[in-house]
């Protein structure tokens, strides 16, 4: 028996083979005294059926069956689970040793949500981004992304997924900024607690969504016509305009980047 909660970790992944074992591996690895089981959901790829190989915690192959693309997957991956938290983490990320069981400790028992800083690894330079509190509002992701905010970090309730604060969107662009949707709404409902030691290193060179400047531009569109609150934050609108306007002067789309400037 134990009073540590069970937790579901879900591990999306499209052509990834060897980062996914090394993702998996460091859950798999983590010190954790509750129940542990992970959910790799394999996006428009056919599970390969090895990886429930790589330890003694239960490992599972799924197909995503809902929207292709990474929101799909990690819904796909969260009804899977009958878990009370479900942890997100991406095929070429991996946690760092104490993860799981600093974050479950912090979640308490008021938060929905957990997060934990990041440590970059960008062209095998490797950094740390910190939040500097332990409590993140609504208003502190209005003002800012707040990068450090990974979703490779994010640990759930999973009764708040299902119920109230509600599953990934899968209408983002390209299923990007749908981790700062995500954010939104959950420090709508409730602060998010935050561990603010780098428990996650996330690998920012190689992503699938570097240079795709028109996803980039309507996923900021997107998230704009979500949260109009972004409109009332000087600061917070000030950087997504100026995104939205180096994504189009990217482009080759002068008369939008001066509209957006």
């Amino acid at each position: 028996m134990t009073d540590w909660p069970s937790v579901g970790v879900v591990i999306p992944t499209h052509d990834r083979p060897q980062q996914v074992r090394a993702a998996l591996r460091s859950v798999l690895t983590q010190f954790y005294p509750g129940d542990l089981e992970v959910v790799v959901v394999f996006d428009r790829a056919k599970p390969t059926g090895d990886l429930a190989d790589d330890g003694d915690r239960p490992v599972r192959e799924v197909k995503n069956e809902r929207t292709p693309g990474l929101a799909g997957a990690r819904n796909t991956g969260i009804t899977a689970l009958d878990t009370e938290l479900v942890a997100f983490l991406d095929d070429d990320d991996e946690w760092l040793p104490g993860k799981l069981a600093a974050q479950v400790a912090a979640l308490g028992t008021e938060a929905e949500l957990c997060t934990t800083a990041i440590e970059v690894d960008y062209r095998g330079r490797r950094n740390a981004r910190l939040a500097q509190q332990s409590t993140v509002r609504h208003a502190d992701l209005l003002r800012s992304r707040m990068m450090m905010l990974h979703s490779s970090t994010f640990l759930f309730r999973r009764s708040a997924l299902l119920g109230g604060l509600g599953l990934v969107a899968e209408d983002a662009p390209g299923s990007q900024n749908e981790d700062w949707d995500m954010l939104l709404r959950a420090s709508r409902r409730r602060p998010i607690a935050h561990v603010d030691t780098p428990y996650a290193l996330v690998n920012w060179a190689g992503s699938h969504f570097e240079t795709r400047w028109d996803t980039k531009i309507s996923s900021l569109r997107w998230i704009l016509d979500r949260h109009p609150e972004i409109h009332g934050s000087p600061e917070g609108a000030a950087r997504v305009y100026g995104q939205i306007a180096c994504w189009h002067a990217a482009i080759g789309d002068r008369k939008e980047a001066l509209r957006w400037a």
